[in-house]
């Protein structure tokens, strides 16, 4: 017997519940807010949680981020008499199973409630690394994104998906279309901000032949070619006012007309849209709509930055350079570790992307079967925090070295302290040995013991 708790501040909806799912077999505990809620999760073994949102003290949508936190893999059901795309919007985000709005349908709730108990949400990360091969990650922030992955995609809810350049916010969205029940049926992906404005709309929506010059045919726009699968809009923060209200009326009719006819088309067709800008501040700057923003944000998704996630970064790593050896016809099956201790220091301002390409630039320049430090060219104007081995002084480049401060050092100064700090990793590398050190640098040894001398390193 599967045990439910149920959360409401009105005696009243508790009891409702409580008789109405111990018909359906399952044993109920019953909590009137948060805080007793907490407790009875602490003292009994609880498969769902269906919990009110306004509630006095913790809240609803408190009690949920709190439970999330301490078991992720429990579902939790919300419920609520004040229903607003704001509420909807965060519960889903924070990993609610679902949102039910009152008055609800008595089926309605029980077929949620079934669903909720049966699915496990009890994944391993490998279960994930199976389920998601073309995403690579395996740390909390990744997992959370998986489980949300497993739970929307079978439902036709549009998605926003949010994150800097580089995180792999389309690699998302195809996921969510291979684990959707339209999965058969095309992905079409379209950057926003790559198309010229005087094209983008026939881009999007198609035109007629001679609707202007150059149109020599009837062209099927990205909407007609996604019919009954899934429209990918990456950049969406770059379309135009025009062009988001010809959005909006997609989203709301399901119709669209080409550019150049008078007559509409229907399309059955799922939007995931992605945006590296904050779009709230957008709507309040007057640049984006807020009843499109609603409309596309049923499910947004934050994908973390690399330096948010560095427990991936070796996972990501073995599998950039067994993509680049095969590629490359070379035979390079690790990192050394010193190397990969260079990476993990590393903020990646360009994130997965800018680590693979380090990865097959290392590929490309090693001539043995492991990848050296010295193969590993970094940005180093962005790196912004200490290199391992440096045990004095300050970084050489940091976030808070500006230029003007580079510059008022001098260039002697700043170039004596690059001069110690390879010093150090050379003898570092090699076990102190000055000899190898000197090979390693391209220097005399006699040049590299006048050096290590003046500069006191032992």
């Amino acid at each position: 017997m599967q045990t439910i708790l149920v959360v409401d501040d009105e005696l009243s909806m508790r009891e409702f519940l409580k008789i109405l799912l111990e018909k359906e077999g399952y044993s109920i505990l019953t909590a009137a807010d948060g805080a007793e809620a907490l407790t009875l999760t602490q003292e009994h073994a609880v498969d769902l949680v269906v919990s009110d949102i306004r509630m006095p003290g913790m809240n609803g949508l408190e009690l949920l981020a709190t439970l999330k936190e301490i078991n992720s893999g429990l579902p939790v059901i919300m419920i609520t008499a004040f229903a607003s795309p704001e509420d909807a919007v965060t519960a889903m985000k924070n990993g609610a199973f679902d949102y039910i709005t009152k008055p609800f349908n008595v089926d309605e709730i029980k077929n949620v409630i079934r669903s909720a108990t049966t699915q496990s949400l009890e994944t391993s990360p490998g279960d994930f690394l199976n389920a998601f091969p073309e995403i690579i990650g395996q740390g909390r922030e990744m997992v959370k994104i998986f489980d949300l992955i497993k739970r929307i995609a079978p439902t036709p809810a549009n998605v926003l998906i949010y994150g800097e350049s580089g995180t792999g916010k389309e690699l998302v969205a195809k996921a969510i279309h291979k684990h959707s029940r339209a999965a058969e049926n095309p992905f079409v992906p379209i950057t926003c901000s790559a198309i010229p404005e005087s094209l983008l709309e026939s881009e999007l929506f198609g035109h007629v032949k001679g609707s202007f010059t150059g149109a020599v045919a009837d062209k099927a726009g990205l909407f007609q070619q996604a019919d009954s699968g899934t429209a990918f809009l990456d950049e969406i923060g770059e379309l135009t006012p025009i062009i988001q209200t010809k959005l909006l009326r997609v989203l709301q009719e399901r119709e669209f007309m080409p550019v150049g006819s008078t007559k509409t088309k229907q399309v059955n067709v799922r939007i995931i849209a992605a945006t590296n800008r904050n779009l709230e501040d957008e709507i309040i700057e007057g640049n984006f709509r807020e009843d499109l923003y609603y409309r596309l944000a049923v499910v947004p998704i934050r994908v973390p930055p690399l330096r948010e996630r560095k427990e991936d970064v070796p996972l990501l790593v073995e599998h950039f350079l067994e993509k680049y050896s095969k590629i490359m016809g070379k035979d390079v099956q690790t990192i050394s570790s010193y190397g990969l201790e260079v990476l993990m220091e590393y903020d990646f301002p360009g994130n997965v992307r800018e680590l693979e390409n380090i990865i097959e630039r290392g590929v490309a320049l090693e001539s043995s079967n492991i990848i050296l430090p010295e193969s590993l060219i970094l940005s180093l104007h962005k790196k912004n925090k200490k290199l391992p081995g440096n045990q004095e002084g300050e970084p050489l480049f940091t976030a808070a070295h500006s230029e003007q401060e580079l510059f008022d050092r001098g260039m002697e100064e700043v170039l004596i302290d690059v001069e110690k700090e390879m010093i150090r990793h050379a003898l570092e590398k090699t076990g102190n040995s000055k000899m190898r050190a000197a090979e390693l640098l391209k220097v005399s040894f006699r040049s590299l013991r006048y050096k290590t001398k003046k500069y006191g390193i032992a």
